[in-house]
């Protein structure tokens, strides 16, 4: 088997400005904070002589091509980030940046934000908007049911709330 990989789809291009906030602020921490010090660090591993056995050259080496790739990326991302930070006319509805509250059919409630790829955290209820479920909640309507096709079947929800603001409480 070769080592070929097709290439991933293209995730969407929209983030929340909070969103677009953290990446600019990674990468200035990135470029400014970190790169510099294992730099430092790499610089004095190699004074010290032979670089093919000396550890702490090999590993300072490594991180720098996982900042420095790190920052490419961010770089790039960044240029081609659309910043979605409007309230749309109709807040009945479900698009980018919506808070949702759903209810499953054993009534229990959960609470998610849709957000752009580059930003979810399910741990946090943000859900990117590429996923199964936000794909099926875009363009409903507050008490709508919707149906996602999950790992182990078919999931049904009630969506009981739409707002653009975070839930209190």
């Amino acid at each position: 088997m070769g080592r070929y990989r097709p290439p991933r789809p293209p995730s969407s291009k929209y983030i929340t400005a909070e969103g677009k906030s953290r990446l600019e602020e990674e990468l200035r921490y990135l470029w400014k904070d970190k790169r510099p010090v294992v730099t430092q660090a790499v610089s004095e591993a190699a004074a010290q002589g032979d670089r093919s056995e000396n550890a702490e050259y090999i590993y300072g080496k490594k991180q720098l091509r996982e900042i420095d790739a790190r920052v490419r990326f961010l770089s790039k991302r960044l240029d081609d980030m659309v910043v979605v930070d409007r309230i749309p006319k109709d807040t009945q509805i479900v698009f980018f940046g919506a808070w949702v509250a759903l209810e499953d059919e054993d009534g229990n409630s959960k609470q998610y934000r849709i957000v752009g790829p580059d930003e979810f955290d399910v741990s946090q209820g943000l859900i990117s908007v590429d996923s199964p479920l936000a794909k099926a909640l875009l363009n409903k309507r507050q008490g709508d049911d919707i149906v996602v096709q999950g790992p182990r079947g078919q999931i049904e929800y009630y969506l009981s709330q739409v707002q653009y603001q975070p839930f209190s409480g």
